[in-house]
């Protein structure tokens, strides 16, 4: 019989079956967890345990808590949970609100209870909100008062969907400044609580995939996958130290932003500063202001800000991450140039938990998405499944300490095969074993009996310093039967849109990369489709 410390077996009923589980490797030491275990406790509970509550934990610009600070908040709202809306180890909860320090102690408190953490975006809309909340089967959510409409929207239908799936009520708890719904009861609760004994294969947290390819997916973490990747790609990629202060652009419900904003600042004892609004120009703010030494936002973030980090004090910069989207040579070179950072970069994804592919700062590669994260495997495979020569472009492959795997859905076979996990990329690998990244396998355009990679076509645009953004794909041409590239550009200067402008960049193109591999058709657009975490929705402008 499977050991669980959870009482409400939902999750664990809809993992994968057998066949389609990913092969899971603990080849490292650091990698070997106990049977029975609750992350929290690893990430928080240790450091008051051991001394250190009284250092600085999570930082805003209202506001500065402890460790101690932390924990209490934490306590007190696992307590509201399961006294007052009787919580049973395993329910599912919904949290919703931007980032700060309320979010994180929620984050922490379902967790001590024994819940299962379903974070949202904060810009998603009800009909998205009614999707995960249906899927997952929510009994209970906590949401910060700025938020409420959406989710009012939302639960009208699906707090009947869930009572109907067996549950005898459906409750929404606000807090807040306009609120402190959450804030009264937490007032009347202890600041003590024993922590669930959940097992380290019980699932801790449910992430929707962003949606770059359509209907998002849930994927299922366990308590054991939250620490491995602290004990993998945080401290043997990373490399950080108790003195950091990390910040970031993702929201903590994209597991990017989580493990950038919360679970590898507090697994080594660190900081983190929490800012609700975190584009380029607030992320410089964060560094001059705060001392901000570690940095995790997207590409584009790092091209906005490159030019303008010679006019300010990023003294205290030390370390900073790119991920969410393949990093362009061109934008890593100029941050190095304005700023001497070399820049981790690094390819994860939601289904893995964290990042998986990734060197240390004295390891990095231009224009390399890096090696294996220690404790991780990657290979590249050919169609089959057989791995290819070094230098050929095929499937990226990975196995480690974390693994996809989706609730109930019937995609599982096709990122799960033979025990690898497949998240879509396509790569090459060289004989150090540096892994080069080509495309996303659906991005790969087909032209003429070509093989064309979208982003290599999008980096020779953004090196002209008349383009802002660039995004590349396939356009069907069903004279010839064949595709087309065409390029969607956003223009420093949008009053310079035109064809004589379009004919300059396809020249441009054409000077830096292989003529073939040039748009055939340029089209200047104000911005482009994204998802809330930064990524280019490339299906909708495929389908335009």
């Amino acid at each position: 019989m499977r050991l669980t410390g959870h009482v409400d077996s939902f999750a664990e009923e809809r993992l994968p079956r057998t066949d389609q589980m990913p092969e899971l490797r603990f080849d490292l030491p650091s990698l070997r967890y106990p049977e029975r275990m609750n992350c929290v406790e690893a990430l928080l509970d240790r450091h008051v345990a051991e001394g250190r509550g009284g250092r600085r934990c999570i930082v805003s610009p209202q506001s500065s808590w402890t460790y101690a600070d932390l924990q209490r908040s934490a306590n007190r709202i696992a307590n509201v949970l399961v006294s007052d809306f009787g919580l049973r180890p395993g329910n599912r909860v919904l949290l919703r609100a931007p980032n700060t320090p309320m979010l994180a102690a929620c984050w922490f408190a379902v967790l001590k209870a024994g819940g299962v953490v379903l974070t949202t975006m904060p810009l998603y809309r009800s009909t998205e909100l009614r999707v995960m909340i249906e899927t997952a089967q929510v009994k209970l959510a906590l949401c910060d008062r700025r938020l409420q409409d959406e989710l009012d929207g939302a639960t009208g239908a699906a707090a009947a969907a869930v009572t109907a799936g067996g549950f005898e009520d459906f409750a929404v708890v606000y807090f807040g400044a306009e609120s402190e719904e959450l804030e009264e009861r937490m007032e009347r609760a202890p600041d003590t609580f024993t922590n669930v004994p959940t097992c380290a294969e019980d699932v801790a947290l449910i992430a929707f995939t962003s949606g770059t390819t359509g209907k998002p997916k849930a994927a299922m973490h366990y308590h054991r996958d939250i620490l491995a990747t602290c004990d993998s790609y945080g401290a043997l990629v990373l490399q950080a130290d108790p003195d950091d202060l990390f910040c970031g652009s993702a929201p903590m419900a994209f597991t990017f932003g989580l493990g950038g904003h919360l679970l590898f600042p507090l697994h080594i004892g660190a900081a983190t500063l929490l800012i609700e609004k975190a584009g380029p120009a607030e992320l410089l703010d964060a560094v001059e202001s705060f001392g901000v030494t570690t940095l995790f936002t997207a590409p584009i973030a790092y091209r906005t800000m490159a030019a303008q980090a010679p006019q300010r004090n990023l003294a205290s910069l030390r370390r900073c991450v790119s991920a969410g989207e393949t990093l362009p040579k061109p934008v890593w070179e100029a941050w190095c140039e304005a700023t001497g950072i070399r820049i981790l970069d690094g390819i994860g994804s939601t289904e893995m938990l964290h990042i998986f592919v990734g060197s240390p700062a004295s390891e990095v590669r231009a224009g390399s998405t890096g090696r294996a994260v220690p404790g991780y495997i990657a290979e590249v495979h050919d169609d089959d499944g057989n791995r290819i020569p070094n230098g050929q472009v095929g499937k990226l492959a990975i196995k480690g300490p974390t693994g996809c795997k989706y609730l109930a859905d019937d995609r599982q076979s096709t990122y799960v095969r033979n025990g690898w996990n497949y998240p879509g990329d396509a790569y090459r690998m060289d004989d150090d074993g540096y892994l080069w990244y080509v495309a996303r396998t659906d991005d790969m355009i087909v032209s003429a009996g070509y093989n064309i990679s979208g982003p290599e076509v999008e980096q020779a645009l953004l090196v002209h310093p008349g383009v802002k953004e660039v995004a590349v794909v396939g356009k069907r041409d069903d004279v010839k039967e064949t595709h087309i590239v065409k390029a969607y550009v956003v223009l420093v200067d949008p009053s310079e849109a035109g064809p004589a402008k379009a004919d300059e960049l396809r020249a441009f193109c054409i000077a830096r990369i292989a003529p073939f591999k040039a748009p055939r058709e340029i089209e200047f657009v104000d911005e482009l489709p994204r998802t809330e975490t930064g990524k280019v929705q490339r299906y909708k402008l495929r389908e335009l």
